[in-house]
């Protein structure tokens, strides 16, 4: 339950997917699959309840790039980037001790100065790697020294690499055959209607041609700087349109978070909600605001701002979103909504977990009794016994409180077992209910009032 498949950029290579599991740490998640988006996504989740997560590492179909220097300096040196970025950073190098290249220190943030590195030496060389960021940092001195002054500060910005939709269909289709056993995948990185689009087909596809249902998590856009807040809702309102799968969920929702390892970064809150998925039973909806709290001191606040007066709208166009509600400290999922048709009884995914659920489990034991012998001379006892056996993962998911009812029916009134030698099987199953809204209404009674 709640094991997903990740998809992202990075810049390690692997023939088979990397396993990350819920007890790992930051630091060992991002020596597995490096400091990237994919490393950031799988943080997330971990810290939010994913106990196994497999990556596909993905190469950039488009570098990322590097922003233009900020200096604050009363040294005379120069400071230079150089290098290709593997995730979208905030960088901040600070000089501690003042001198030139082998004397001076410096240290470095990537998350805006939220945290900082430990203070080292400026290279004889001048050149510094900055750890696992694709970067290498150019310190030059001056030629009348004086060269890098105790809080000298130079400050720039990253862009994450992006994926192409071809690399990402190409990843995907790499689990047609695959053994591994999971419920979703995570797109990770902003994609658009295009992959969403190309992901719906393939999703029918896993289910019809390949027997493996599964559900896609993408992740919207976030506002453009020279976008207008209305402009930006509009614009994710048209984007969304054309999109009617059960099968596809998108995450229109940004935050501004405190990382397990500290950082302090600026996010698409997917990582979040599909670590909620892996503390949650299939059924169970991750906006249960008793279950699923998201703690104020993680979640700092949501982004762009003012974005609080458009949840209800893009909760209706069926993007999940990520709420506060009054009264309340903390943030809450509002819906975990699926980008269904209009009246789908797969509006959410605890509908879509529940129906892939009993879809894997009933077809395994069908398979079972697959060629199994039947007596056209007892032909009740011999579909009696298939009917059982098929009805197991059904009475599983009563007892483990999935479903409220279930049952397995097989058309016998049509059968010709000798002849098409095929039967016609019907499962039905009634879900659990789910408590959307509540009406409060608030009345004095006054017990001594005259009659």
């Amino acid at each position: 339950t709640g094991t997903s498949i990740k998809i992202g950029i990075s810049n390690v290579e692997s023939k088979s997917p990397i396993l990350i599991s819920g007890t790992m740490n930051a630091k060992k998640i991002k020596e597995k699959v490096g400091n990237t988006p994919l490393a950031d996504a799988c943080i997330d989740a971990v810290e939010w309840g994913a106990s196994s997560i497999y990556c596909i590492p993905v190469k950039a179909g488009t570098a990322g790039t590097i922003g233009k220097i900020t200096e604050d300096q009363k040294g005379y040196g120069t400071f230079e980037v150089k290098g290709s970025p593997n995730n979208a950073y905030d960088i901040v190098v600070e000089v501690m001790d003042a001198g030139e290249c082998n004397e001076g220190s410096f240290r470095y943030s990537l998350d805006g100065g939220n945290t900082f590195t430990e203070e080292m030496t400026i290279p004889i060389t001048g050149e510094a790697e900055l750890a696992t960021t694709g970067l290498t940092a150019k310190f030059t001195d001056a030629e009348g020294g004086d060269s890098f002054m105790e809080g000298d500060r130079f400050t720039f910005s990253t862009t994450s690499p992006a994926m192409s939709n071809e690399s990402v269909i190409s990843a995907v289709e790499s689990l047609i055959n695959s053994p591994l056993m999971f419920e979703f995948v995570h797109i990770v990185g902003v994609s658009s209607k295009a992959l969403w689009a190309s992901l719906c087909t393939i999703a029918n596809d896993f289910l019809t041609k390949y027997k493996r249902p599964l559900f896609f998590v993408c992740e919207a856009r976030g506002k453009k700087a020279d976008e207008s807040l209305e402009d930006y809702v509009n614009a994710m309102l048209e984007e969304r349109k054309g999109i009617n799968n059960i099968y596809m969920q998108v995450v229109c929702s940004n935050s501004r978070y405190q990382r397990m390892d500290g950082r302090v970064q600026d996010i698409n809150n997917a990582g979040i909600v599909t670590g909620l998925y892996g503390r949650a039973k299939e059924s169970q909806s991750i906006g249960e605001g008793k279950s699923f709290p998201i703690s104020e001191a993680k979640l700092l606040k949501l982004l762009p701002e003012g974005i609080e007066d458009y949840i209800e709208t893009l909760d209706k166009a069926k993007y999940v979103t990520i709420r506060q509600y009054i009264g309340k400290e903390d943030y809450y999922v509002t819906s975990a909504n699926m980008m269904s048709p209009e009246g789908s009884d797969y509006s959410y995914a605890e509908d879509v977990r529940v129906s892939n659920r009993l879809v894997k489990a009933v077809r395994a034991k069908a398979l079972d009794e697959l060629q199994v012998e039947v007596d056209p001379g007892d032909i009740e006892t011999s579909i009696t016994n298939i009917q059982e056996q098929i009805n197991t993962p059904v009475e599983d998911a009563v007892r483990d409180k999935v479903i409220s009812s279930g049952s397995v029916t097989i058309d016998t009134e049509n059968l010709n077992i000798l002849v098409d030698e095929k039967l016609d099987i019907n499962i039905t199953y009634v879900p659990m209910g789910h408590v959307r809204e509540m009406n409060l209404t608030f009345a004095v009674e006054n017990p001594y009032a005259a009659s």
